[in-house]
Parts: structure tokens; C-alpha cells; sequence
């Protein structure tokens, strides 16, 4: 008896492509395809033509549900596309003509082991962008890639460390009002709900 197969759960835009895969999937011992219990993660496969409205927003819903990971399989992605599609928490991508049964079981596979896969000239695209963005974006305001500021990052380190607001702004020499200030803007645009949170927030993607 297997036990090591992976949960994939099938998103496919049409229904030809939705039976080939699922026959071909079905053959495959390291896969089992689910049947959506919120109580099982499993593995996304989601399969598209384009990366239209319709599609970017399954991804957003994917990404708010308890998944294992995303695998996309498009016809084309375009560069200004790429960041709004890893942001969606998008794993693994490859495009319809290079997608292969064996090659969709690599992918799941690694999307499950908490992995990513890209194509080389998508990868080499994207790190372009992000080059881009930090240079031109972020670098000029003051900010890191997770778009926080050199002094939110300082902020909330003196939090995570006990300290309060007036101590806080002694260190810093803010006023409390600017710690304040900084510490409300962070929980707004993270959307969290108090200091608490934005430190674990903060703590548990690598920012302090």
C-alpha cells in the first residue's frame, strides 16, 4: 500500500484539459487526486490559458485556503505578470506545451516538499523585475522587498524586544507619536490586528 502519495486537487479552465489530466494523473502512484476537504492541504493544479481576471483571482482565493502549495500551468506568462503571480503564492510554474505527466509529478512533488520550480528564462525574468522594483521602487522610499522601511524594521525589533512606546522613542529619539504612528501604519498595511501580531508577522517572514 502507498502512503506517501501527494494530494492534488485539480483547477483546469476547460473541460477536455480537465479529464486528460485527471486520466493521466489517475495512472500515477505518487499522486492521488482529492476532492477539496478543507481539511486535507493538498497540492493546486491549476491550468489555464491565459492569466486573465478569472484566473488571477482563483489564484487569490488558492493562496487564502489551506494549500500545500500552487502549481500553474499557462499558456504564456508575461513579465509584468510574473510578481503578481508569485505574490498569489504560486510555487512551481510551467507553460502547456513543456507540461508532461512526468513533468507535472516533478512539480507536485516539490511544491509539496515546500519547493519551487521555475523555467531558467522565467526565473532569469523575474529576478530581473525584482531588480527592477528594488531599484527603482523600493530603494528610493526607503524600503526592503517586504516593503517595510529601514526604521519600521528598528521600531519593531524594540518591540519584539519588551520595550514600550516612551522607550521606544527614547532610543530612536522619535516622539512617541512618530512610534505610534509607525507601529499603526505597519498593522494597517499588513492588515494586523496589534502589536502582537505584527511582531510574530515580522518574526515569522524574516524581517527582525
Amino acid at each position: 500500500m502507498i502512503t506517501d502519495q501527494v494530494p492534488v486537487l485539480l483547477h483546469a479552465t476547460d473541460t477536455i484539459t480537465h479529464a486528460g489530466v485527471t486520466a493521466a494523473l489517475r495512472s500515477r502512484p505518487e499522486i492521488r487526486l482529492a476532492d477539496g476537504d478543507p481539511g486535507e492541504p493538498a497540492v493546486v493544479l491549476v491550468i489555464v490559458e491565459r492569466l486573465n481576471d478569472e484566473a488571477r483571482q482563483l489564484l487569490r482565493s488558492l493562496q487564502c485556503a489551506n494549500h500545500a502549495g500552487i502549481v500553474l500551468v499557462a499558456g504564456e506568462v508575461e513579465d509584468s505578470e510574473l510578481l503578481d503571480v508569485v505574490g498569489t503564492g504560486v510555487s512551481a510554474i510551467i507553460r502547456r506545451a513543456d507540461a508532461t505527466p512526468d513533468t507535472l509529478v516533478r512539480l507536485v512533488k516539490a511544491a509539496a516538499a515546500g519547493e519551487g520550480a521555475l523555467p531558467p528564462d522565467l526565473l532569469g525574468r523575474l529576478l530581473s523585475r525584482v531588480s527592477r522594483l528594488q531599484r527603482d521602487v523600493l530603494h528610493p522610499n526607503g524600503w526592503d522587498l517586504a516593503g517595510m522601511s529601514q526604521r519600521e524594521t528598528r521600531v519593531l525589533k524594540l518591540v519584539a524586544d519588551g520595550f514600550e512606546t516612551k522607550e521606544i522613542a527614547d532610543q530612536l529619539s522619535y516622539s512617541e507619536r512618530t512610534v505610534k504612528s509607525i507601529l499603526h501604519d505597519i498593522t494597517n498595511r499588513f492588515q494586523l490586528r496589534n502589536r502582537a501580531h505584527a511582531v510574530a508577522f515580522a518574526m515569522r517572514e524574516g524581517l527582525i
